[in-house]
């Protein structure tokens, strides 16, 4: 005989999740029960919202589901805006909710409520399983939904009657081989013309995105190849070998996205980043994989892309085919399959005229920020932050960005050294993740660094969530860029209004550093740029959870485009 709790616990175990993330309530403690069973780790956490952003991260660091159980009801309500970003961000995060016992629905039950129609828009499946024999064929459902095509979340709802109920083994059925792991390649004919494009082009462009990092092999893809001992995937099961592989022979310089950015090392030879604006306004030929057309790339349009540009896109879905902008040539497949078909398909070519002349925009660029990043200015310059960050990182360290302004600016800066190092929000722009985000990072890399570049805003709204992490003992480092504003939104407030009119906007130049202190972390406050290396290498080395609030130049800070929030 088994109950409900100890039939979710097996089904997670199967698809070789180690960790959940949640929030404790009644109707979700027979799932616990099986957890522990199982050898399932719980990390419970101080709000559903920063358990939904947990289950996120470890989503995209292990490509494996993530899972978040949260309550009925308020917990489901809590968990809603870490779904939703989960849901932009392509993320395969499994959300179990608590519901009350199915035979007092509709009486006014405590916690009530419908949280499948609430969910149903934000989740690629949204279901209520109601007989206990059925919770394994329902979870079933709910991975096959997950990792079909691109990726998503999902939603079960589970009454509390449901998972106390019991079944007999001859009564329960385990699905076996219930989804797909083969992966759709590109039409060989389009395969084709793409490759005769990009050989005849003269200034050619390939901008990548997160699809690099969720395309494995076969074998990979929804299950990640795992080394022994180890929860983390190979990083050579993602697409950015096939990507080295193919830029290399089409001579294309590789501009990179999202989870995409580490796909290629910042010193391989077609990685480029600082002249991505004059690149995609001047290329006359544009491929672009795994990454959709929204506002990080201008819709695709003019100014953003070259209005006389033709677009290649690559994509799993295809419904991003098209959007926003035309493709001359539309490719359905996943984005490893594609680029080892591309890279059989491309001649050998010579090295271009064009990447010597990106190369040179970038020493250019480079120069300009030079002086801002060497700045020995009070208050700190964002840019000599961003760089004091980027000098006390290693190759194995993961870089976590939480923030509006801040982030753009670090992002000019930080470039790190391997796939799947990079977490932002994704195109949802949810503020508030880093916290979240660092403490999975943490349980999947426990032997790497893990850095946020924090904004103050964006740590006031899970920065609570130290508490987690020095209970569970994850030593990371928060480092609060405080302009005492929502700085995003208080540069054109100011601009557009005046100070007089600029309200809801600014915030007191709060220490941060003594709320992670209190919390049992490590703080420091930083207001000479000078101090900033010693800070950061001693928030490193503290081995708990550490903040360092750096006061930096609001005006300074300001200055960056609202549009270059997410990058």
């Amino acid at each position: 005989m088994l109950d409900g709790g100890h039939l979710v616990a097996q089904m997670l175990r199967r698809e070789k999740i180690d960790t959940v993330f949640t929030l404790c309530g009644g109707h979700i403690m027979p799932i616990y029960n099986g957890l522990i069973d199982e050898g399932i780790r719980i990390i419970d956490l101080r709000h559903e919202q920063a358990a939904a952003h947990a289950a996120d991260a470890y989503a995209r660091l292990t490509r494996r589901a993530g899972v978040a159980i949260v309550t009925a009801g308020v917990g489901v309500t809590d968990a809603v805006t870490g779904i939703a970003n989960a849901y932009q961000a392509d993320s395969p995060v499994l959300v179990i909710g608590g519901q009350a016992p199915s035979d007092q629905f509709e009486m006014g039950s405590l916690q009530e409520l419908d949280s499948v129609a609430l969910t149903s828009s934000i989740t690629k499946w949204s279901r209520a399983v109601l007989h206990t024999r059925r919770i394994p064929e329902f979870l079933s459902i709910a991975f096959r939904q997950m990792f079909a095509g691109r990726f998503g979340p999902a939603f079960l709802e589970i009454p509390i009657d449901v998972l106390l109920g019991v079944a007999e083994d001859a009564e329960i059925e385990i699905p076996e081989n219930y989804r797909a792991v083969s992966v759709p390649r590109g039409d060989p004919e389009a395969i084709a013309r793409a490759a005769a494009l990009l050989q005849s082009a003269e200034r050619p462009a390939l901008i990548a995105g997160s699809e690099i990092w969720w395309s494995c092999d076969a074998s990979s893809r929804g299950a990640a190849r795992l080394e022994p001992n180890l929860s983390m995937p190979r990083d050579d099961a993602s697409a950015s070998t096939a990507l080295a592989r193919f830029a290399e022979r089409a001579a294309l310089p590789v501009y990179l996205n999202a989870m995409g950015r580490g796909s290629l090392p910042p010193d391989h030879p077609n990685y480029f980043s600082a002249s991505r604006k004059h690149a995609l306004a001047h290329a006359d030929v544009i491929l672009v994989v795994g990454a959709p057309l929204d506002f990080r790339l201008g819709y695709g349009k003019a100014p953003a892309f070259n209005a006389d540009a033709k677009i290649i896109q690559v994509d799993i879905d295809a419904r991003e085919i098209g959007r926003n902008r035309g493709a001359n040539i539309g490719i359905v497949g996943d984005a490893r399959a594609v680029l080892e078909q591309l890279a059989d398909a491309v001649p050998s070519m010579p090295s271009r005229n064009w990447l010597s002349e990106l190369r040179e925009i970038e020493g250019n660029e480079g120069k300009k920020l030079s002086a801002l990043m060497n700045s020995d200015t009070i208050p700190i310059h964002p840019l000599r932050l961003a760089k004091e960050i980027r000098d006390v990182l290693d190759d194995d360290t993961i870089v976590i960005g939480d923030g509006g302004n801040v982030v753009s600016q670090a992002s000019k800066v930080i470039n790190v050294a391997k796939p799947g190092h990079w977490l932002d929000p994704g195109r949802f722009g949810c503020l508030g993740v880093g916290v979240p985000f660092a403490i999975a990072a943490k349980i999947v890399h426990p032997k790497s660094n893990v850095i946020i570049v924090n904004g103050d805003g964006a740590f006031g709204l899970n920065g609570f969530e130290f508490d987690t992490a020095v209970r569970f003992n994850l030593p990371m480092v928060s480092v609060v860029g405080n302009d005492a504003a929502w700085g995003q939104i208080r540069g054109p407030q100011v601009a557009f209004y005046g100070t007089d009119r600029a309200v809801a906007s600014a915030l007191a130049l709060s220490r941060y550093d003594e709320v992670v202190r209190a919390l049992g972390g490590y703080g420091e406050f930083v207001e000479e740029p000078r101090a900033l290396r010693g800070a950061l290498e001693r928030a490193l080395a503290s081995g708990k959870p550490a903040c360092v609030n750096v006061r930096i130049d609001a005006e300074a800070n300001a200055a960056v485009s609202a549009n270059s929030m997410v990058v």
